[in-house]
């Protein structure tokens, strides 16, 4: 039987995450997708450049954050404060680029921003 029109049943689809991830949760999981040969995407933010940047890797996020606050030439090397605001996983490195190029395509900071509101 049909519920009548507009009655909804409370607690069958919660509008937010039962589980919130932190930062070493993150580092942990990317550790585990690495040894099973996984990738991912990665937003990073300096607050200094009020900037994002994109990108992808197999390597774990840490090791990926570490080299991007190296000394090194790049966009990257004109901030020492950035930080991972998001990050997807797929199961192979070729997907993980494709979405960069297409997180990169939109050319929209609001896209952005919903993404980093989606987690």
């Amino acid at each position: 039987e049909h519920l009548p029109y507009k009655q909804r049943v409370g607690g069958s689809n919660p509008s937010t995450p039962t589980k919130v991830f932190s930062f070493e949760d993150l580092f942990l999981f990317s550790r585990l997708f690495k040894s099973i040969n996984m990738a991912l995407v990665y937003i990073l933010f300096s607050e200094s450049l009020n900037r994002y940047y994109i990108g992808h890797t197999t390597n774990t996020i840490e090791e990926r954050l570490q080299k991007h606050l190296s000394n090194h030439s790049g966009f990257t090397s004109k901030a020492k404060d950035w930080k991972v605001v998001f990050t997807e996983m797929y199961s192979t490195k070729e997907d993980a680029y494709r979405r960069e190029l297409e997180i990169k395509g939109k050319k929209s900071k609001i896209y952005i921003l919903r993404l980093i509101a989606s987690i």
